[in-house]
């Protein structure tokens, strides 16, 4: 394996009833105002926002309310949530919520605290953060992005029609309540992109060097066939306890960073995606669902035997005298049929896109990985998104 370092500050209070029984105290170290930070209605319909209301107010905690966080969380929505957070003089922030809620809350604990363009000096470039931003802490609705047990941030300029992401350690939660029952009442096709979510987290790590034997290589495989498995069970019974809990714990360990030890990591899907929704505020689940398929048939033949892996170890298919190159197209192939089953997008148009001529321009401006098997150009990845569209 490859040389790292590792670290993961956050503490995780996981299973039914966790919030009731831990939120109270968890706040208790951190003064009197709680920036309660959320989404749209979800949690209003479903009872956990009163549920949490009501802790908040018997534990004497004055509430800020920052509320209306969208899907692909923008920079002026950060910008909203730090005035509110200064304006209130907040002692912490409580993101309630998936993903996009908890990567505006950690851009909003730098904004709050710092004087200069947070954009600029940590988005727009990898940056020190030689300050403390504000407190934050997490109650997990949504399984997908893994946000909860990192310090990653995916941030939307739509004035630079740039989306990007980055990974800061000082970022990280200071606790995180994840109740597996949260999670019954998100809509059924956010929940399986949010399940394909977390399966294209653990693929972008897997699908890169080395591919010596190596323990992250082992853990991922047995993730993404549990992922694969509880997917399709929470599909069939979306109150299924152990599907919902499974899902809710592979997305944190496909995220946590103990995956990623010893891996070069590609995630040049998730650049192309974060295009994508930069330019159309396409679903990221539902973009990556698209893209994964047609990526891996460009790249597949510079990662023969990780593929073949991928094929044997994931899916189940035999060699059966088949050539190196055929088992791993069929691994590809595994992949492609698994998206239609769940019922997610396999084309652009599907996903909403009219414009072609707007690829090339999309394209453009995608970031390069330097962990993908084979390096990308932006000309392939115009072909790839070609591909895609119909």
């Amino acid at each position: 394996m490859n040389n790292f370092i590792f670290e993961n500050s956050t503490k995780v209070y996981f299973g039914k009833g966790c919030v009731k029984e831990y939120l109270s105290c968890l706040l208790k170290p951190y003064g009197d105002t709680v920036l309660l930070a959320y989404g749209g209605g979800f949690i209003k319909g479903n009872g956990i926002y009163d549920e949490i209301v009501s802790i908040l107010k018997a534990a004497g905690k004055n509430i800020a309310e920052f509320s209306g966080i969208m899907a692909n969380p923008t920079y002026e929505k950060v910008l909203e949530g730090a005035k509110i957070a200064r304006e209130n003089h907040a002692d912490i922030i409580l993101g309630v919520g998936g993903g996009s809620v908890m990567d505006c809350c950690k851009a909003i604990s730098l904004a709050a605290k710092y004087e200069g363009d947070i954009w600029e000096d940590f988005w727009g470039r990898n940056g020190v953060i030689d300050f403390e931003p504000l407190p934050l802490g997490v109650v997990v609705t949504v399984a997908g992005t893994g946000s909860e047990c990192n310090g990653g941030a995916v941030i939307t300029n739509k004035e630079k029609k740039v989306k990007t992401g980055r990974d800061y350690p000082k970022c990280n939660p200071k606790f995180a309540l994840m109740d597996p029952t949260y999670t019954y009442s998100v809509p059924q096709k956010q929940m399986v992109a949010g399940g394909f979510d977390i399966l294209s987290h653990i693929m972008e790590t897997y699908f890169s060097e080395p591919n010596e034997d190596n323990v992250s290589d082992d853990i991922m495989e047995a993730l993404m066939k549990s992922v694969i498995r509880n997917l399709r069970a929470a599909i069939k019974d979306p109150k299924d306890s152990t599907a919902r809990s499974n899902l809710m714990w592979d997305s944190t360990m496909a995220e946590n960073r103990i995956i990623k030890m010893g891996k070069k990591c590609d995630f040049q899907c998730h650049n192309m995606e974060h295009q994508l929704g930069a330019y159309t505020d396409c679903n990221h689940g539902c973009g990556l669902a698209v893209l994964h398929p047609v990526y891996y048939s460009h790249i597949y033949r510079n990662g023969l035997s990780k593929f073949i892996r991928f094929a044997e170890n994931v899916w189940g298919i035999s060699r059966d005298g088949k050539s190196d190159e055929t088992l791993a197209k069929a691994g590809i192939e595994a992949l492609a049929d698994f998206i239609k089953e769940i019922g997610l997008p396999t084309t652009l148009r599907e996903l909403g896109m009219t414009d072609r001529h707007q690829l090339k321009e999309i394209a453009d401006s995608c970031g390069i990985s330097a962990g993908s098997y084979k390096k990308m150009t932006h000309k392939e990845i115009l072909e790839i998104f070609n591909e895609c569209f119909e």
